[in-house]
């Protein structure tokens, strides 16, 4: 499923592709400005949106095989909840 499917889905709740579009983009819009504040979204029976801090490391440049750097970073992590778990078990 890609985002056009998910439109179409919520499309057959909402009335029109066009009010699903802009509620699918809405709830996207949301959670990664609440990402980008650090802050948690949690859809209880879903799961978690959160950041986390991914450390400095030394990795390969793929070209040339030469040892670099990649600098510490915050990145998007996803924990799904129990419902989910279950549910898809």
């Amino acid at each position: 499923m890609n985002k056009g499917d998910l439109v179409k889905e919520v499309a057959k709740v909402v009335g029109t592709k066009k009010e699903a579009q802009a509620a699918v983009d809405r709830v996207f819009s949301t959670i990664t400005r609440a990402l980008k504040r650090k802050d948690s979204v949690t859809l209880i029976g879903f799961g978690t949106f959160k950041t986390a801090r991914r450390k400095a490391r030394r990795g390969r440049h793929p070209q040339t095989g030469a040892v670099i750097t990649i600098g510490a970073k915050r990145v998007p992590k996803f924990v799904p909840g129990k419902a989910l778990k279950d549910t898809v078990k």
